[in-house]
């Protein structure tokens, strides 16, 4: 992580940093729009989704009349095991550490005997990893319906696999038909939490001399409505949002506009029109389709030169990284919450650590015991001055006192991570180790924040340097 600014009103408002990137050296930015430059309520908007999925399943003749949307049966970053009908939490080597059935978690035992030769790798298609907040009404609705299955009150579909494709499917049509944006478009109010300095953040860039860009899957009316409702009230004068993008790009078809070379067309403004356009890209122009060469094209600059801000882990950073070189910045507003329950858990932490320092020490105490009754047993190597019973009675006090320890640590492990989400815990951890997202965010994002705003605490000429990397003989 980059230094703390000293008018930064806190961490859950810090910009981390993976990769050193400065900023001085960016000539254009881009930026996706939804939940990038347009965030939302994640319940409402989640829950809208969800509505208009169990709709679609009604009209299948599924038994889904019942079903309610949970916002915390699922989260960004789990992954779906299509096969099995579970979602699964999985650390940064690809071992499952929690797993969910239908809306219940599985006991231990059960996880481990289902998954204890299964390594988790995000290109086999049996596993779908949950790359964004879009994620939580489609993992919520599955995990509903697969209980319905394994009562077998699902019509027309054989595996578990064809239950998710139908959920997938009918989330989909929900997006594809534009009623559930029609009707955000209508209540904005009720859907979009709005950022008061975001479009400062952008205006301080521009002036500093960076490019900036959008580029977003949605099409033209939607992100007309929601660029003019989340910029141009908290913009200068009647400067408008379009004032600030040299270039808008929609319906852009992320992740091949990328790595792929598909046609464009322009947008006609008061019509909304599509139309045939010859020769370059011009400034304040607005876009259809196309892809990120003819982008570059235009810029006159590319690879490490221009930084894209998104919120899809896939989509927006992983394939932007991969193959364009672009540098990448992760926007991810569940940060802001996670670190919060992590600040308010803090002594809670430090109370599990002593007592796992503690225990280490038993653990070592009791191994050394048991090596000295083997030595003695078994007659070899360095006597122990104890007898048989003596060495029998203290191992036995130690393991006494163990489970003593563990009864003590357990709730306290249970109880962490509950502020965060009371079934999966936080969203960047799996216990001591690292989630599997964190891994794929590590990977693919020079940078990560909760909001595109917080660019304001570092200015357009920050220097972001990685921390130290840490291997474990480091402590």
């Amino acid at each position: 992580m980059s230094h703390l600014p000293r008018n930064l009103p806190g961490r859950p408002r810090g910009i981390y940093t993976n990769r050193t990137l400065n900023l001085r050296s960016i000539k254009a930015i881009g930026y996706d729009m939804d939940y990038t430059l347009v965030h939302y309520h994640v319940e409402a908007w989640e829950g809208h989704a969800y509505e208009h999925t169990r709709q679609k399943l009604l009209e299948r003749g599924w038994p889904v009349e019942q079903l309610e949307f949970d916002p915390k049966a699922a989260m960004r970053g789990l992954i779906v095991d299509k096969k099995l009908g579970n979602l699964l939490k999985v650390n940064r080597f690809g071992y499952i550490k929690r797993a969910a059935h239908g809306t219940g978690l599985m006991d231990y035992r059960t996880m481990r005997r289902t998954y204890q030769r299964t390594i988790v790798e995000l290109d086999n298609p049996r596993f779908y990893f949950l790359n964004t907040l879009f994620s939580i009404s489609e993992a919520c609705i599955y995990s509903q319906v697969v209980e319905l299955f394994d009562e077998g009150l699902i019509p027309d579909v054989e595996t578990y696999t064809d239950l998710y494709e139908a959920v997938r499917n009918a989330l989909d049509s929900a997006h594809i038909e534009g009623v559930m944006k029609a009707e955000i478009m209508a209540n904005p109010e009720d859907y979009v939490d709005l950022d008061p300095d975001m479009p400062l953040a952008l205006l301080d860039q521009k002036e500093a001399g960076k490019r900036l860009v959008v580029i977003t899957n949605s099409e033209w009316s939607y992100t007309k409505f929601m660029l003019s409702y989340a910029f141009d009230q908290f913009l200068p004068g009647d400067m408008t949002w379009q004032d600030l993008f040299e270039i808008t790009v929609v319906s852009s078809r992320k992740p091949s506009f990328f790595n792929g070379n598909n046609p464009m067309l322009e947008v006609d403004v008061a019509t909304g029109m599509l139309k045939e356009f010859v020769g370059d890209l011009k400034s304040g122009g607005i876009y259809f389709g196309g892809s990120a060469a003819r982008i570059e094209k235009y810029l006159g600059c590319s690879g490490d030169q221009i930084l894209y801000v998104g919120d899809h882990l896939f989509t927006d950073v992983n394939v932007t990284k991969s193959v364009l070189r672009w540098r990448t910045a992760l926007i991810m507003r569940e940060l802001e919450e996670e670190l919060v329950a992590l600040d308010a858990a803090r002594s809670n932490q430090e109370k599990i650590a002593r007592m796992m320092e503690r225990k280490e020490l038993l653990e070592d105490d009791y191994s050394q015991l048991r090596l000295s009754l083997q030595r003695l047993e078994a007659g070899y190597g360095p006597q122990p001055s104890s007898d048989v019973a003596t060495l029998k009675s203290e191992m036995a006090e130690v393991r006494d006192e163990l489970v003593a320890l563990d009864d003590r640590i357990a709730p306290l492990v249970i109880e962490d991570g509950h502020l965060f989400n009371p079934r999966w815990s936080y969203l960047l951890r799996t216990g001591k180790d690292k989630s599997h997202l964190t891994r794929q965010m590590e990977r693919y994002a020079d940078i990560y924040t909760s909001r595109v705003s917080n660019f304001l605490y570092y200015t357009p000429f920050m220097y972001f340097r990685a921390p130290k990397g840490s291997i474990p003989h480091d402590n």
